[in-house]
């Protein structure tokens, strides 16, 4: 954890895949359905690790060209009739989620919308979240701070850097930023080329130590 402090939280909003989920299982087998249909090489769970940052609307046409909506509809068919069996909450995240409690929280993620939203219910979480924003839901898609606003209006909160964003890749922290939000890195971000070259506001090493921490938090009198 870095040492940086930040502002009590007035609300914290959270990515999806990768910080609260794993997810990867049922990414790779939508973009693999699309790469077969295409005549392209299928990748590792490693590279689909390592590319999917991106909205599908934002990557897709530089992998797929002209036809890339055709791709996004082979991917998307393939996901949802298959994502709901990759699902597994990350190690800690059930503790941290109990410790932000006190704070209203939102989801923003690339992740299509209804999808986002089928994983959270599937997993008892929506009633967590008071705003889930996945991609297509905005007028754009993270780095844009589009979804953030959008998530933090749901909220009826301001944007402001006391709007802790947590996340595991830069793109998380451009969206952060974007909005006037705190950038909270979640991991090393070791898959998206560690944590100096992301310059988060501040790190959480795992999501017990973040849940140690905000547990901490909700003790203060600044709270109430």
């Amino acid at each position: 954890m870095s040492a940086p402090a930040l502002p009590v939280p007035q609300a914290i909003l959270w990515d999806w895949d990768n910080t609260l989920v794993d997810a990867w299982g049922g990414v790779q087998a939508g973009m693999n359905a699309a790469l077969r249909a295409f005549g392209l090489p299928e990748w590792s769970l490693e590279e689909v690790r390592a590319r999917a940052r991106l909205s599908l609307r934002d990557a897709f046409p530089a992998i797929f060209g002209a036809e890339w909506e055709r791709a996004r509809e082979l991917f998307y068919a393939e996901v949802r009739a298959r994502h709901l069996e990759f699902l597994t909450p990350l190690d800690g995240i059930g503790n941290a989620l109990e410790a932000a409690a006190p704070w209203p929280l939102g989801v923003v993620s690339n992740k299509q919308g209804p999808i986002l939203r089928r994983e959270a219910s599937h997993l008892g979480w929506d009633i967590r979240f008071g705003a889930l924003v996945g991609a297509g839901d905005a007028a754009a898609d993270k780095p844009a701070a589009a979804p953030v606003l959008m998530a933090l209006e749901r909220l009826g909160v301001a944007p402001g850097p006391a709007v802790w964003f947590i996340g595991d890749t830069g793109v998380d922290m451009q969206a952060a930023r974007a909005a006037g939000c705190s950038a909270v890195l979640l991991g090393d971000a070791a898959h998206d080329g560690g944590v100096a070259a992301l310059a988060p506001d501040r790190v959480f090493t795992d999501a017990h130590v973040l849940a140690e921490y905000l547990r901490g938090l909700a003790k203060t009198p600044r709270l109430a």
